[in-house]
């Protein structure tokens, strides 16, 4: 689908015969699959038409209001036909859809009901070279969604910028998951609760991980645990009890033997649920799966309460300053360039890990960040969180108040640039032998075990989050962090060595060339690269 290609002012009427509630559509998003795009969005505000993206959300808004607002508006949406959001006022609009739609042949097919539809047309407009009629018409508005733009697109975004900051944010603003991305995977989601909803009324599929983080990048995979009701409720307020059988005394055991009967379900009954894969047996059981309808890859997890609330710390971190997002995306494009990470798992540094890295080093010297440890000290009582394996993952919440006490302190005013170059440098030369880092200190501490590179887990403290990394991988980092200093500085002083460090001058399209792409000095320059193109 192009963009300007054409699509219905007023949305084809789905109701009972005789009956015209007429729903107020707030949102047309246009999910579709091409060669050229894969994605559209159209916004339909009056007559008006908007891009949507996910970098304009309302500031302030805190992790748990974030995912109440995407889980609402889920409900309130359906998905047609692969490449249509619709994004109604209400949910009894959506009921009104849903409760209007059928099945075809419906003897030969398993008869279940999701906000997943297709669209069949009437058989006038079916009929060869059929056309919809201009006046009724409006154009798209083109969106990403789950494509990263091309190596050519992105390339060309960069070169155009006047300095290496602002390549840093096209970078983060081309490939950060956007509105339409979010949209999909939180009515992935909802698939799965409206599944189960009959047996379980309160349960919920919460969405954690990068997908919610905002560190999230177009196409990222969706990270889902599903609880099937509340952990705790007040036992003697209730008269009226439910009957229900009775748990199993091994919790693990129950999990995995509950984990299989959801891969069944999901492989039997739901939608667009494909490659379905059982991981039983890891230390958190989960279930695999592709949903084809949203082109999203999951991970569904029932124990994982511990993981959400790692993903409100990285979202919390990274609402605090604006520069934290564009730093990440930048070191981890740099890393991947570098051969120091691997979609496989393996003896590679993680993404995760190197979201700690950044963070754990804008906590140094003129702190952009505070520690763990100051957001537990400022922590309410609303701000307790226990999961149900006792892990306390208290820190405070109130996003705006630890925002305006965090500006008041907050004395580093370093260009993206800069602190790139710093990040490089306070690494280079880091003790990674001897020294563990600890974004709940906000300082370094000696290893608690032997291992080449230790990164304390800020929640589940007695674990390594980087156990996995090789004694050769962690002096490939070194070395590669080593190089890149280098050649920033080297980049930097050619262009104007009377300059300071911490005050750059925009580069000119030269030095921007021979800095992002140029592959001359191969074995140095092209590590400080933040994108390498073939």
């Amino acid at each position: 689908m192009e963009s300007g290609r054409p699509f219905r002012k007023k949305p084809p009427q789905y109701t009972q015969v005789g009956s015209n509630p007429e729903p107020s559509i707030i949102n047309i998003l246009v999910y579709c699959e091409s060669d050229a795009l894969d994605h559209a969005a159209t916004k339909a505000e009056s007559s008006k038409v908007q891009n949507v993206s996910t970098l304009n959300r309302p500031p302030l808004e805190s992790f748990e209001t974030m995912l109440k607002n995407r889980r609402d508006e889920a409900r309130r949406s359906i998905l047609v036909q692969h490449f249509v959001v619709v994004e109604f006022a209400k949910e009894d609009d959506v009921k009104t859809i849903l409760s209007a739609s059928g099945h075809v042949n419906i003897s030969q097919v398993i008869p279940v009901h999701s906000p997943f539809l297709w669209f069949r047309a009437k058989e006038k407009s079916r009929k060869k070279g059929a056309q919809l009629n201009d006046e009724q018409t409006m154009p798209l508005m083109v969106s990403s969604g789950n494509t990263s733009p091309t190596q050519d697109e992105l390339r060309l975004s960069m070169l155009s910028a006047e300095s290496l900051s602002e390549q840093m944010n096209i970078l983060y603003c081309s490939s950060a998951l956007d509105d339409l991305g979010i949209r999909l995977r939180f009515l992935t989601a909802l698939q799965l609760e409206l599944a189960l909803n009959g047996l379980f009324p309160l349960i919920t599929a919460l969405p954690f991980g990068s997908s919610v983080s905002g560190f999230g990048k177009v196409g990222c995979d969706l990270d889902l645990v599903l609880h099937l009701g509340p952990e705790h409720t007040e036992d003697d307020k209730y008269r009226l009890v439910f009957h229900a059988k009775t748990s199993m005394g091994n919790g693990r055991t129950q999990v995995q033997r509950h984990m299989e009967t959801i891969g069944d379900m999901c492989q039997m009954f739901l939608p667009g649920c494909t490659h379905i894969k059982r991981i039983l047996q890891a230390r958190v059981p989960i279930i695999k799966y592709k949903q084809e309808f949203t082109g999203v890859e999951c991970d569904l997890s029932m124990t994982n309460m511990t993981a959400v609330y790692m993903g409100e710390l990285l979202y919390i971190m990274g609402s605090l300053d604006d520069r934290v997002k564009p730093l990440v995306f930048a070191v981890r494009m740099w890393a991947r360039e570098v051969g120091l990470t691997n979609p496989t798992p393996g003896r590679w540094i993680t993404n995760f890990s190197l979201i700690l890295l950044v963070i754990f080093f804008l906590q140094q010297r003129s702190p952009v960040l505070p520690s763990l440890k100051q957001l537990v000290a400022q922590a309410g009582p609303d701000d307790r969180r226990i999961t149900p394996d006792g892990v306390n993952c208290t820190f405070i919440r109130d996003l705006k108040k630890l925002i305006e006490h965090n500006e008041t302190k907050k004395q580093n005013k370093d260009s993206l640039e800069t602190l790139l170059l710093n990040f490089f440098e306070f690494y280079s030369s880091f003790d990674f032998s001897s020294r563990a880092i600890s974004i709940v200190e906000g300082m370094t501490i000696p290893k608690p075990e032997h291992a080449p590179l230790y990164i304390v887990n800020p929640l589940e403290r007695g674990f390594n989050v980087s156990k996995n990394v090789s004694h050769e991988e962690t002096e490939r980092l070194r070395i590669e962090l080593r190089n890149a200093a280098w050649a920033l500085e080297s980049t930097w002083e050619k262009h104007d060595s009377a300059s300071s460090k911490s005050k750059i001058e925009p580069y000119d399209e030269h030095i921007q060339s021979n800095f992002v792409w140029h592959k001359e000095n191969l074995n140095k320059e092209i590590h400080a690269t933040l994108y390498n193109h073939n």
